[in-house]
Formats: C-alpha cells, structure tokens, sequence
C-alpha cells in the first residue's frame, strides 16, 4: 500500500509539472497584432526577448513622451496598455514562482510522511497552477506583440521635431563651381550608355535599372575601394557575407516591422516560402543571422568587434510620389554595411564607435572628392531601434540640392535584448552587448554624386583619383558602340517587323536507276564503327587495291621470283586451303571402279 501511494503521488507531480508548464498548453486564439519574434520564440528557436521594461514602468509619461515624438503606429495609451499588461504578467509569474515553491516544500512533506492534509494541499497548488500557465501565456503573447514595437530611449542631444530640425555637425569640403549648367545623373547616365531606365515596367516593375558597361565597372569600382579602405583603416575587421532572405523574427528583433501595413519589406510567397522576406539593409543579415551574432555570446578580449560586408537590399518604397525617376529611390540596390558590437560597462562605448564609423564614413566620402555635410538626426527622423543616428549628405549638382548618402545609428541595448546578442565578461558573467550600424557606401546614391560632381563640359565624367585604380581609366568616355534602337510598341513610328520567310517547296530527290538502288552484301565495306582514315596516311594510289581489301601479315615470306606482284596479291590470315585440282573427265572413275560401301562420287 505504501508503495502504491508513492508511486500514486509521484505520478500526480509529474502530471501537475506538466500542466504548470506553458510549454505544452495550447496557445488561445490571439486576436491582437501578431509578433513574429514571439512566434520563433514559442517554437523554441530562441530566448524569450529581455525587454528593459524598469525605466517605461517607473516613468510613463517619459516614455509617452518619448513614443509620440516619432514616427509610429504607437501613441500614449498604447504605452499604458503595455504597462498594464506588464505588471499583470508579473503579478502571474509571481504567484507562479510562489505555489513552484510551495509544491516543492509539499513533495518534501509527502515524501517523509503522508498526511491527508499535505496531500489536499498538493492537489489544490496543482489546480492553480493549472489555471495560471495559460493564463501567462495569454499575457505573454498580449504583452510582446505590444512592447516589441516600443522604440529605443533617445539620446538627450537629439533635436525634436522632423527633418527639418536636423542639426549640421560639420560642413566637409567645397561646393564645385561650373561654368555650364550641370546635367543630372539620368541625363550624363543616358548620353554615356551607363543607365538604362526607360522602358522597363514590363520587365522589372518601376524604380529598377541597368548598369552597363562603364556603369557596371564603376559600382564594382567602388565596392572594391570601399572595403580595401576600411580593411587598411580598421585593426581586426571581419569581411563577411550575409543571406539575402530572412526570417520575419529577425526584421523585428532588428526594429523592422514586415508584417505592418505599407511596409518598406518585400515577403515572399507565403504559399510556397512561409515567413521568408528579402533583406533591406546588411544590418539585418549580420545583427539576425544565426550562424554569427543571434543567441550568440562574443568573448571579451575580442571587444569591440567590428565587420563589414557587400550585400544587395530590397526596398519596397512605397511612398511612390517621391524621386520617381532616377537612381535615388530604387527597389534594389547594392551596399557596403558596416556594423559593430561593443560592451557596455562604461555606457560610452557605442557611442565611440558610432564617432568611429562616421569618421571612417568622413575619409571614404573625401577620398572621392565630394563636398558633404553631416547631420545630427531629429527624433522623428530616428528609426525604433536608434538612440541616435547621423545622417551624411551630399551635394547633387544635377538636384540642385544635397541628399543623404549614408547614415550610422547607435542602437544601445535595444536590438541585442531581442535577439540575445551578448558578451562574456571577465569574471565569465553575461551581459547584454550594444550595437553599432553605419553605411560605408550606398552604391546608386555614390555614382548619382559622382556624376554630377565630376561632370566636364564635353560630356564626360572624371573618375576620382583614389578610385582610378579599381577602375582602369580616368575618363568616363562616351561608348563606341551604337545605343540600343527601341522597336516595341507605344511609340508613333514603330518600324516594320521583317516579313515571314516564304516556305520553300519540298525538295524530290531524283530517283537512281534500278539497276543502281540494289547492292550486295560484298560489295557494302564500310561498317557504323569504322575508324576514319588518319590523316597522315596517304591517299591510295588508283592501281592499288582499297586498303580494307588487304590483309598482309607481318610474318609473310618473301614472294619467290615467278609468284605474282605483292600489290596484286590478296592474302588472308584465315583464308582455308585451296581446292585441288578437279581431274579431267576422261579420268573421272566409273562406278564400278568405286570402293567397297561408296555409291556416289
């Protein structure tokens, strides 16, 4: 009897662990906005996201104030809503905390001697256990689809308002003097054989573009100089190449939000590629990919660390009024992405590196001989998971106007606490790592300012003397070759298509004659596999004998004096004996004469 109450109660711990566990209890229908993150961190791919919920929790109204000054979907009472839900999360996983222990105690009782009264006590802290996992779970989900869009705290120097309370930090060089009037970057890019956007809605959508000739070897050009520049200039930098395609998790653990209304995200077929979207930037190929820094932990001697790598982005740019012609706004483009991971003991290492990458930024852009300006970000400007962020931007003759070529933004904690990006102290202990993202080059945007900056009066473009190495040539000539000649449809004088080739009749061969159509069997020398004649070998003369008609052997005696000559003789290896002689027919024997038993000749 003992034995079975053990066993009795052993069992129904298991059981009640098991129903305590949120694991296992089926999520409840969610009838608010969906979190990807929370989903990949359900399914067991990741952590759960440490959101730094302390100061939104002690000061509301800061982070309300912070919310509504920029852009988002989220405003001050969604801030309360996420409080709220907070705290009753907490309140749950402190009651939770509470009855673990009590069962603990209880087992404990149990185990050294069976009461009735622990045994009722046990059943009641398993029902409520019971009832409190789906409960959390239900907060959980409520909780994160909401508190993962809060955006990051902002630095205390950062203007308030839009773009136009942007800042100017520094003014880099000079603005270039014409003595003609400076042509745009489509215009040069058309004249030169360079870009072709005309006429490609049918075949790419809007926003897209070649580049060729010239073109193509400029943006390899620049690529090229930009990462042996960074890799001269940057002590342990690691190159690194990053997937194009990524899961919906990653873009929000980054600050990104895929699944939103007009967002700047491509996703593809969910049909056939469930949860799969294009990236828009490097940051989120090197910040969310497992293989590197996701769920990962950097050792403190290889602080701070710092990559690069050349990717290509897809942006969907749905504000579909702005730049829509040109090189500016395009759906696809390539970049060379830096991005850093630093610690935070100090609390000002990122924002060093953030001074790093925007000085390295500085020297690229100066190496090409633009005049540019840097730009301390408003608040409305600031993406959710920047603290701060510089803007650098150019000036676009053919504009008229400067526009941005780079940004770098310091992320602090924000991006690593979702996505579990951290490092190991010292002492061995963890800690949430900070993170750093910056442009080195935006490759549409860099050859719209080289164009238009370096631009001569005859028509062609000078090549900055730093790049002139990676591109073989100081002048960006016109082509030899003639432009292509448009002959599709829409136009007022399309030229004629070649007519159709007339069919020819079908040709009759002329019939042999018929004593010509049948050939024997011996006469039929050449087989399917036979060799063909080498060529060394030299013609046969007309009175010899066709070379597959002789067979000589290597060991055949000399021909005596009255024998025939070797070309008329035929000679086989196999050849049977030769037939004797037939008698005449006067000797011929008669039947009489035949052995006994033979009836025949």
């Amino acid at each position: 009897d003992q034995f079975l109450l053990k066993l009795t109660i052993k069992t129904n711990n298991f059981y009640a662990l098991s129903a305590a566990r949120p694991g296992p209890v089926a999520p409840p229908q969610s009838r608010g906005p969906r979190s990807s993150l929370y989903e990949h961190v359900r399914e067991g791919y990741s952590d759960k996201p440490q959101l730094d919920m302390g100061p939104v929790c002690a000061d509301p109204d800061a982070a309300i104030a912070n919310v509504e000054s920029r852009k988002g979907e989220l405003r001050g009472a969604d801030v309360r809503e996420i409080v709220s839900l907070w705290q009753q999360l907490e309140d749950v996983r402190a009651e939770m905390s509470s009855l673990e222990k009590q069962k603990r105690v209880v087992s404990e009782v149990i185990r050294v001697l069976v009461f009735s009264e622990a045994r009722l006590k046990g059943r009641s802290i398993r029902h409520r256990l019971g009832e409190l996992a789906p409960k959390e779970t239900e907060l959980e989900e409520k909780f994160y689809s909401r508190a993962l869009k809060l955006p990051n705290s902002t630095h205390p120097d950062v203007p308030h308002g839009d773009e136009s309370q942007a800042r100017v930090v520094e003014l880099v060089g000079q603005k270039r003097e014409f003595d003609f009037k400076p042509k745009g970057h489509v215009e040069l890019g058309e004249e030169l054989g360079i870009i072709r956007q005309r006429r490609l809605s049918h075949v790419s959508g809007h926003r897209s573009y070649y580049l060729r000739g010239a073109g193509a070897r400029l943006q390899m050009a620049l690529q090229s100089f930009t990462v042996d520049k960074l890799l001269r200039r940057v002590r342990r930098l690691r190159p690194l190449t990053v997937p194009d395609m990524l899961k919906a998790a990653v873009f929000e653990g980054c600050g990104m939000q895929p699944n939103a209304h007009r967002s700047q995200v491509y996703s593809l077929d969910h049909s056939r590629f469930p949860d799969l979207s294009l990236a828009g930037t490097g940051e989120v190929g090197i910040a969310g990919t497992g293989t590197f820094f996701m769920d990962h932990a950097v050792k403190w001697r290889d602080l701070p660390l710092r990559t690069v790598c050349c990717s290509t982005c897809y942006r969907a740019e749905t504000d579909t009024g702005r730049e829509t012609w040109g090189l500016y706004r395009v759906h696809h483009f390539s970049k060379v992405e830096m991005f850093g991971v630093t610690a935070d003991e100090s609390g000002q290492e990122s924002a060093e590196m953030l001074q790093e990458f925007v000085s390295l930024q500085k020297e690229l852009f100066s190496d090409l001989e633009l005049h540019f300006r840097v730009l301390d970000m408003p608040t409305q400007e600031l993406g959710p998971p920047a603290n701060r962020k510089f803007d650098i931007e150019a000036w676009m003759p053919g504009r008229n106007s400067y526009g941005e070529i780079s940004s770098g933004s310091n992320c602090t904690d924000y991006q690593s606490r979702r996505l579990n990006i951290l490092y190991e102290r010292e002492d061995g202990g963890l800690q949430y790592a900070h993170t750093v993202n910056a442009t080195a080059c935006a490759i549409p945007r860099m050859i719209i300012s080289i164009l238009e900056t370096h631009q001569t009066k005859e028509g062609t473009v000078r090549v900055p003397r730093a790049l002139q190495p990676y591109f073989g040539a100081e002048v960006i000539d016109k082509p030899s070759y003639s432009p292509l000649k448009y002959i599709g449809p829409n136009q007022p004088n399309k030229p004629a298509l070649p007519a159709p080739r007339p069919e020819a009749p079908p040709r009759i061969p002329d019939d042999p004659p018929q004593d010509q159509m049948t050939l024997t069997q011996d006469q039929m020398t050449l087989t399917e596999n036979a060799p063909p004649p080498r060529p060394e070998d030299p013609p046969p003369r007309p009175d010899y004998p066709h070379p597959d008609q002789m067979t000589l052997t290597k060991n055949a005696p000399p021909p005596r004096p009255d024998d025939p000559h070797p070309d008329q003789m035929t000679l086989t290896e196999n050849a049977p004996p030769p037939k004797p002689e037939a008698p005449p027919q006067d000797q011929i024997p008669s039947p009489r004469h035949l052995p006994a038993g033979r009836t025949t000749l």
